[in-house]
């Protein structure tokens, strides 16, 4: 489940006892060459009591391809369950430490993929420089991502494909993560000041519960459907829709939070056009229902 790294910006595991809990079928760096992206291939022993996995500096992918298990899981806290299935995926956040149990009926396999925190942190940056959140990051995984999943199980069968295939797989792979599961935050003023951005902005706001076209909020800002999105993004590190949608989210979870009003009701104010249509939303922005958010 883990390796040694002396080649890429990534916080070896030391300490770690491999040879107790996992063997390693493939591994990218030994067996192709790579130096952009760690790929590894795992048989996992069946049981494994009190397993101890160091911080790590990378972001950590792991997908399971074979067998079943319920995984508990600490990091500082409470014990956590997570199920083993094959195609559910998982997302270990940096610079954690963590306890692992599980107890499964037979060999576990998996595939898992290590993306240089440099990476995302470029990355990030240049979708606007934010903090990424991988807490949130990790939860709205959980839900599923096909396209995520596939490009790892690629990854784990690339066999003598060259860096640049692996160069190019770790920046696909962090850009879906970084704007399919986090987000920036909706409040947070532009980083660049532009009068014709804040008159989109204020237009979302005012009518977050009505239909808005980009040709409407094109017309707000006297640019056409084109320049607007391109403005828009340079200036807020998000498209009108993807900005619209989290302002929509955001004003939902207050809802929740402060009011009584049911899904329906909050869908209804919030400018989505059923309570289905907003847990959907809900869920791939927070990593969970609308239910689940305001029992929590």
């Amino acid at each position: 489940m883990v390796f040694d790294s002396t080649r890429l910006d990534l916080r070896p595991y030391a300490g770690f006892e491999m040879g107790r809990y996992v063997r390693r079928t493939y591994c990218s760096w030994e067996d192709s060459g790579w130096e952009s992206l760690l790929v590894q291939r795992f048989e996992h022993v069946p049981v494994a009591e009190e397993m101890e996995l160091p911080a790590a500096a990378d972001l950590h992918l792991v997908l399971p391809t074979k067998g079943r298990a319920v995984m508990e899981t600490r990091r500082g806290g409470r014990w956590a369950r997570s199920p083993w299935t094959p195609g559910c995926l998982e997302l270990l956040p940096p610079d954690q430490p963590a306890v692992r149990r599980y107890r499964a009926d037979g060999v576990l396999n998996s595939v898992q993929v290590h993306i240089p925190r440099s990476t995302v942190d470029a990355t990030a940056a240049q979708l606007g420089g934010t903090t990424v959140d991988f807490a949130a990051m990790a939860a709205s995984l959980t839900a599923g991502d096909p396209l995520v999943e596939e490009i790892i199980r690629a990854l784990g069968g690339a066999g003598e494909a060259d860096d640049l295939y692996a160069e190019s797989a770790a920046a696909f792979l962090t850009m879906q993560l970084l704007t399919r599961h986090t987000r920036l935050s909706a409040g947070a003023r532009p980083k660049r000041e532009n009068p014709r951005v804040w008159a989109v902005v204020a237009a979302t706001r005012e009518r977050l519960a009505e239909p808005i076209t980009l040709a409407y909020l094109a017309g707000e800002a006297h640019l056409s459907v084109y320049h607007l999105v391109r403005v828009f993004k340079e200036a807020t590190g998000a498209t009108p829709y993807r900005y619209l949608t989290r302002l929509r989210i955001d004003e939902a979870k207050r809802l929740l939070r402060d009011t009584d009003l049911t899904v329906s009701q909050i869908a209804g104010r919030c400018g989505f056009a059923g309570p289905a249509v907003l847990s959907t939303a809900f869920l791939r922005h927070t990593g969970m229902r609308p239910s689940a958010y305001r029992d929590s």
